[in-house]
């Protein structure tokens, strides 16, 4: 493995001040929170994934929402939420169904209420991550072909009875990447945001996958990777953390007394390629431009995490 020191220390500073943002803002400072120029005017994901607000809006309104809910139907919460991934998707099927369990999920009924949105010039997906759009189940639109996935998924398949016996994170994704629509990517989002639950309890060291951002980091990062595999790189990141920051004199604040996990390690590699496009931009990948520039939000989020973290 031969690093580029440079870039390499770069992903530890990027860490340690996407963090440190992280903290002023949620401790109420006003801005500028930080001096590096690129880390003021772009938008960048935080350095721990729990911490986006996507991710909080899952905990608090899907997840840990004060209901109890059947088991099925926390997972099935999670991965309706989680293939549109935009909240006010999820809250428009609240106002129309009272409830999002398996008992209300109609496959007509909700194709219905998703596509008067469509015609109405309403975005019912996130565009952060692009969700694969191909007519695996016959369908145009491509809501249909997703309501009809969860359709097979829970009320043919019983996917979550495979779910709940997988004794890994790493089998709970084989079981989702099985089904068409799901690629690597989604399906390592969709087993994190399932262990965010109480429904399993899967280790978050063992397994991870780079999705094509973290790539793009990697390879800025590692001029050579040696014998070790993109996974081995997540990995090595993961265990060397606090070896690192401590030689680089960089005061990281973890969340609680949690490290960064594997998936944080992952998506940090994919900031740091967006970050350098602008820091580094002789080291050219296929993308030039950071798309987003920071636009402040004026609500303020409450933090939770799940209870099984013992950070609350």
């Amino acid at each position: 493995m031969k690093k580029r020191q440079e870039i390499y220390d770069l992903y530890w500073y990027f860490a340690c001040e996407r963090q440190n943002i992280f903290i002023k803002k949620k401790n109420g400072e006003l801005p500028p929170w930080t001096d590096d120029i690129i880390l003021q005017e772009y938008k960048f994901c935080n350095s721990y994934r729990v911490n986006d607000r996507v991710s909080q809006y899952l905990l608090k309104n899907v997840i840990y929402n004060g209901k109890k809910y059947k088991d099925k139907d926390m997972i099935f919460r999670i991965i309706l939420f989680k293939l549109f991934n935009k909240e006010s998707t999820w809250e428009l099927l609240l106002k129309h169904f009272n409830d999002i369990t398996l008992d209300t999920f109609n496959r007509k009924e909700y194709s219905k209420v998703l596509e008067h949105a469509i015609t109405s010039g309403t975005k019912i997906y996130n565009d952060a991550y692009i969700s694969c759009a191909n007519k695996a189940f016959g369908y145009d639109r491509k809501h249909d072909n997703h309501l009809a996935l969860l359709n097979k998924m829970f009320n043919i398949d019983k996917m979550d009875e495979k779910i709940k016996k997988a004794k890994t994170m790493e089998e709970g994704f084989n079981i989702i990447k099985s089904y068409p629509l799901i690629g690597n990517f989604m399906a390592y989002q969709l087993v994190t945001d399932i262990n965010y639950s109480e429904v399993v309890n899967w280790s978050e060291d063992e397994f991870t996958v780079p999705g094509p951002g973290s790539l793009r980091g990697i390879k800025k990062c590692f001029i050579d990777k040696g014998n070790m595999s993109n996974e081995d790189i997540i990995k090595y990141m993961y265990l060397n953390q606090d070896k690192e920051f401590k030689r680089l004199n960089l005061n990281f604040k973890r969340i609680g007394n949690r490290p960064l996990q594997l998936i944080d390690c992952q998506n940090l590699f994919c900031e740091l390629d967006k970050y350098l496009r602008e820091k580094v931009p002789s080291l050219k990948s296929n993308r030039t431009k950071i798309k987003k520039h920071y636009k402040p939000k004026s609500e303020k989020i409450d933090y939770i995490y799940p209870p099984k973290w013992n950070i609350n």
